[in-house]
């Protein structure tokens, strides 16, 4: 959807939740000697200001990332990257995840990107460099290019969900990319919101994909009349080890809210 524009969302606790995640799988993915393709349908501008007018004025981020920072151990994947990004940007600077990847992949490494919003897409050709960026359909980008070349790698889904459309289309687009990519990471994120909008789509996924493994937090809505309740993650061909960062991460939610 043409309207939506992350930056009064940047650093919301659904961003901590993704982002710690993707990170980590990044981490992990880097360890091993070998280059790897980085893909994201839905980039949005890569950087945001949570000094901005957009972010000040729904105030998710103080509820977020400015609480947040201190569940993390040091040396944990997600405060490595937002320290690269503020040591360059500012402290009030909260990369999204295609700077999340900048920050923690290698030179040999390939980013391709798709952002269709064309405010957003100007954005992020002049906040990321090196990258390949596409001003098209994230899904029809994905399809044209997997297997990616390295093979090896990380698919990042996130769509706006402003489209109703995109609950169903997501399971069909991913479930043919699997098979196109068997051994990609495939990774959605989704909102959890006040009647379950996502349930038919994780219902799809699971009789497309049934290996895929899920996980979801909650949290109070941002403010008054605000539908989201939580944030999910669907992934496929998840790393080893990932259950228990997983769990680690659940704890911090639960007790951050409790």
């Amino acid at each position: 959807m043409l309207s939506y524009q992350h930056a009064y969302h940047a650093g919301n606790l659904a961003d901590v939740h993704k982002h710690a995640v993707l990170a980590w799988v990044l981490d992990y993915l880097t360890r091993k000697d070998k280059p790897l393709s980085y893909l994201e349908t839905h980039a949005g501008r890569g950087l945001y200001d949570l000094a901005g007018v957009e972010a000040t004025k729904t105030g998710e981020a103080a509820q977020g990332i400015a609480r947040a920072r201190a569940w993390f151990e040091a040396g944990h994947p997600y405060l490595r990257a937002l320290d690269i990004i503020q040591q360059k940007h500012g402290d009030s600077a909260y990369p999204g995840s295609p700077l999340i990847a900048r920050a923690l992949l290698r030179p040999s490494d390939s980013l391709q990107l798709a952002e269709l919003h064309p405010g957003e897409h100007a954005a992020l050709r002049a906040n990321l460099q090196g990258a390949t960026l596409c001003k098209q359909d994230g899904f029809a980008m994905a399809q044209s290019v997997c297997p990616p070349t390295p093979r090896r790698g990380l698919l990042l889904v996130d769509p706006s969900y402003e489209v109703k459309a995109e609950y169903k289309e997501t399971p069909k687009q991913l479930a043919q990319i699997a098979r196109k990519w068997n051994v990609g990471v495939l990774m959605l994120w989704y909102p959890i919101l006040q009647g379950a909008p996502h349930a038919p789509m994780l219902r799809d996924l699971q009789a497309r994909l049934p290996e895929g493994i899920r996980h979801e937090v909650r949290f109070p809505p941002a403010r008054e009349g605000h539908r989201m309740v939580g944030s999910g993650l669907w992934l496929l061909n998840a790393p080893y080890g990932i259950d228990a960062e997983l769990q680690r991460l659940s704890k911090r939610f639960e007790k951050a809210m409790a």
